[in-house]
């Protein structure tokens, strides 16, 4: 039986063109720097978004958590909006390795608003700690996959550098936002100092992510990325789907999101469902589902009964995200069952 999954944009299939890139990858030591595929793709990712340079690492959270590192020393405090996936979902990543703060800011759709940053700032004070960094999210994740506006990014970026203070993105899903935007990614990444963003998402590719910055930064990085674990050795066997992923998968971004728009406007008219259109703007979903009387783990479980895969949650939040292996077909199959699930509950 096959299942629609709509658990995340990570449980995508590798295409074909991606596993025959793997199959003739061109491989060396990638610690020693002699890796070739890897050191393409690096060059690729650092191109794309108007970097100097790029450090290939295994996942998103080992990227960010990589940054942290490279940006902060033992003691500082870091600015993030309160739901950020660096705060919420990297077991406490920030604290065990970095031995930072952390300062949460409550954001709009997930946007922090710029005065709210700065007033989050610590002055120079022998009882506070220094304010390293301020980490961004776009899309983000947890806020229904909104996107930060380029405008906003900058005036968040001048404010910090005002006050000497460096900029990091979490753009696990930046081509979602760049879609969404209509501007390339380097016009997002152009007002952060650094950016994590994902292959293995969206993009398709089965491992790996890309950390950008200047070539200091990603210097001090790479020593990080050892330190963690990360020195791979023929990672050209993965990179070269990566580039494929770069190559081939980014504009096809624009088909999820058609679908994720499809899927939300007919939860919204199924009784029980509560969903806020404002946030559906790329590939991802976030509702309630209190209206149904039951929570989201009793919802996944009778979603799974009918053939789908879905995260459960034990309160009403749900979150379903569309990607390339969700066809518009799979999506009225998931509407069907949701209206039969509310109809069992709540009546027509």
């Amino acid at each position: 039986m096959r299942y629609i999954d709509i658990r995340s944009d990570t449980v995508t299939q590798p295409t074909q063109a991606m596993r025959d890139a793997m199959y003739r990858a061109e491989v060396g030591d990638d610690v020693y720097g002699e890796d070739p595929t890897v050191n393409k793709l690096e060059e690729m990712a650092a191109e794309i978004m108007g970097k100097e340079a790029a450090l290939f690492v295994t996942s998103g959270t080992q990227g960010n958590q990589t940054a942290v590192l490279s940006h902060t020393n033992r003691g500082d405090e870091i600015i993030l909006e309160e739901t950020a996936h660096i705060f919420t979902h990297e077991v406490a990543g920030t604290a065990f390795l970095s031995g930072v703060q952390v300062k949460a800011v409550r954001g709009h759709n997930g946007i922090m608003q710029v005065e709210d940053i700065e007033k989050a700032i610590r002055p120079e004070n022998i009882h506070y700690p220094k304010t390293a960094l301020i980490c961004l999210e776009n899309t983000h994740n947890r806020a229904g996959g909104t996107v930060t506006p380029v405008e906003h990014m900058r005036d968040i970026y001048e404010m910090a550098h005002r006050h000497n203070i460096p900029v990091h993105l979490d753009g696990a899903r930046i081509f979602n936002a760049a879609i969404y935007l209509g501007v390339p990614a380097k016009e997002i990444a152009r007002y952060a100092d650094s950016v994590q963003f994902c292959l293995s998402k969206g993009l398709c590719a089965p491992v790996g992510s890309l950390l950008v910055g200047s070539e200091d930064f990603i210097k001090k990085a790479r020593k990080y990325r050892k330190m963690l674990g990360g020195g791979l050795r023929q990672s050209g066997f993965l990179a070269a789907a990566g580039i494929v992923a770069l190559t081939e998968m980014v504009d096809r971004l624009a088909e999820d999101h058609e679908n994720a728009r499809v899927l939300a406007e007919g939860l919204a008219n199924i009784k029980g469902i509560d969903i806020n259109m404002e946030t559906v703007q790329t590939n991802i979903i976030v509702f309630s589902i209190e209206g149904l009387g039951i929570n989201g783990d009793r919802f996944a479980s009778m979603l799974y009964d009918r053939g789908i895969k879905a995260n459960g949650s034990p309160d009403y939040g749900m979150r379903f995200v569309t990607h390339k292996d969700v066809t518009r077909e799979d999506i009225q199959t998931v509407l069907k069952a949701v209206q039969e699930i509310s109809r069992e509950l709540v009546g027509i």
